[in-house]
C-alpha cells in the first residue's frame, strides 16, 4: 500500500525468528502475522526502554534526596566568595 512514511525491512535471522516465536507464544492472536508480531515487539521494547529510563531517573532523584543537605555547614560563611576572589578574571 502506498505511504509517505519510511519502511523498514528486516531479515529473519535465527535471533529474530526466536524473538518472533516468543512473541507468538505471548500473543497467540497474532501468531499468524510475523509482521504484527514484529510491531508488537517494537512497541514492547519501547515501553521497556521508557520504564528503564524512569527507573534510572527515580534512582538519581533518590540519590539526590539521600545526600541533600549532607554538607550543609561544612564551609564557613563567605567561603565561596573568598575562593572566587582568588580566581583571575
Amino acid at each position: 500500500m502506498p505511504t509517505a512514511r519510511p519502511r523498514h525491512m528486516i531479515t529473519e535471522t535465527d535471533e529474530v525468528a526466536a524473538a518472533l516465536d516468543a512473541a507468538a507464544a505471548r500473543w497467540p492472536e497474532d501468531a499468524d502475522s510475523r509482521a504484527q508480531l514484529a510491531i508488537r515487539l517494537l512497541l514492547e521494547g519501547e515501553r521497556a526502554i521508557e520504564a528503564d529510563e524512569q527507573k534510572r531517573v527515580r534512582a538519581r532523584r533518590e540519590a539526590m534526596d539521600r545526600t541533600a543537605g549532607r554538607f550543609t555547614g561544612m564551609f564557613e560563611p563567605g567561603y565561596r566568595e573568598r575562593l572566587r576572589s582568588e580566581w583571575p578574571e
